[in-house]
């Protein structure tokens, strides 16, 4: 595997790797069943037992990590376990769900939300496409009264940005310049999740004004690392990025040099998966 720490980018000024550090896999939700949730849980079931799939990573340069940060104490202790025994720093994207109702009592109460994104720890704020989403107007092509939310993320100090899991939030927010740094875009082979087809998200991915945060590279599962970061890496810009949950240490190793491997164009440094007959001339044994 190289040894070479991984390709950043930089957004609103600040250097972030290229990849980041996914956390739906550390925190129980596999986008498969009910048991694989519960199984994540028990993989981890604190801070400390995140230590060594964040020191792989951390080890080769990728030290952005993504998640709803507030609202999971496992993933706010795993980032204060990962900064103290390394001595790095990271950064971190918070994704809050926010009371985004239009009157006052509301937005006492997404402005506290947000104000505890900055206590924990978070440079990044980017709302929950679940929050930003109430807030599109199709037919005017305007998300409503983003501004106010993006207004309470800079007073915090924070860097605002939207998860877009809509494709459509990032062109309106183009089009009518709202004080937006960075997205979160749904973007694999398979098309999992995603709301249009694939090439029109290429597209907007490719027009977008500010880098994009791609999630689900490898569709929860559904495509090999090979596949699934081959498609990504090869069609994403060089200022975009790739947000990759694993589930264990080796596996963060793999999908670092599955992607160093995808960017640099040559075939990664991996063992052959096992088989039963490992001398089968189809997989080149003899």
């Amino acid at each position: 595997m190289s040894d070479i720490l991984f390709p950043r980018t930089t957004v609103a000024g600040e250097s972030l790797s290229r990849m980041i550090i996914g956390t739906n896999w550390v925190l129980g939700w596999s986008h498969t069943t009910p048991a694989a949730d519960h199984d994540i849980k028990r993989r981890f079931p604190d801070g400390e037992s995140a230590w060594p799939l964040l020191k792989n990573f951390l080890d080769h340069g990728v030290d952005t990590i993504m998640g709803p940060l507030q609202q999971e104490k496992v993933l706010q202790q795993a980032i204060q376990v990962a900064q103290e025994k390394s001595g790095k720093k990271m950064m971190v994207i918070d994704t809050p769900i926010i009371n985004v109702d239009d009157n006052e009592a509301a937005r006492r109460e997404a402005r506290a939300t947000i104000r505890r994104s900055r206590e924990c720890g978070a440079r990044f704020c980017l709302i929950h496409h679940s929050s930003a989403e109430q807030l599109v107007n199709k037919n005017k092509h305007q998300i409503v009264r983003l501004d106010d939310y993006t207004d309470m993320i800079r007073q915090e100090g924070m860097i605002p940005g939207l998860s877009a899991h809509m494709p459509e939030l990032i062109t309106y927010s183009d089009d009518n310049g709202y004080d937006v740094e960075t997205y979160i875009q749904i973007y694999n082979c398979m098309g999992f999740m995603m709301q249009v087809e694939i090439e029109t998200v290429a597209s907007i991915i490719r027009n977008a004004k500010k880098p994009v945060m791609t999630i689900k590279p490898m569709a929860a599962g559904r495509t090999t690392p090979f596949v699934g970061f081959n498609f990504v890496w090869n069609t994403i810009r060089d200022c975009d990025m790739v947000t990759v949950g694993c589930t264990q240490a080796e596996e963060a190793l793999e999908d670092i040099e599955y992607s160093l491997a995808a960017i640099e164009r040559r075939a990664p440094d991996i063992e052959k998966r096992s088989s039963p007959n490992m001398k089968q001339d189809a997989f080149g044994g003899k």
